[in-house]
């Protein structure tokens, strides 16, 4: 299975992972628990850069829309309403997330991707 990036299909392998899973499905569990399944996947594995890429993509990413969700949470009214509506935006974007992985793409983030890509 090859790398996706931006539809075109590229004939890289996703290589071996050091906890003995394949790859893509390794990089999708990294998003199945939001952050913290991230960070599990991004301690374990060691040397798989797609793996290390994703898990580090759903910390940042997960992470910061957890804060900000625990932030909403307690401003009355408009911020109960702005919560609600920031758990729809990261129920869409965890599908999304989980299933470029799985699919084997390297699908970045505007922000959360440049900075995994960084510390991967």
């Amino acid at each position: 299975m090859g790398i996706k990036t931006g539809g075109a299909m590229e004939t890289k392998d996703l290589g071996k992972t050091t906890i003995g899973m394949q790859p893509n499905l390794a990089a999708m569990l990294s998003y199945l628990l939001g952050f913290i399944s991230g960070i599990v996947f991004y301690v374990l594995e060691k040397d798989n850069k797609f793996v290390r890429f994703h898990a580090m993509q759903s910390i940042i990413a997960f992470g910061f829309l957890f804060v900000l969700g625990a932030f909403l949470g307690f401003m009355p009214i408009i911020g109960w309403v702005l919560r609600y509506m920031l758990v729809i935006l990261e129920f869409v974007l965890w599908i999304i997330l989980m299933v470029k992985a799985y699919n084997g793409e390297l699908f970045k983030l505007p922000v959360a991707g440049d900075i995994a890509e960084k510390n991967i």
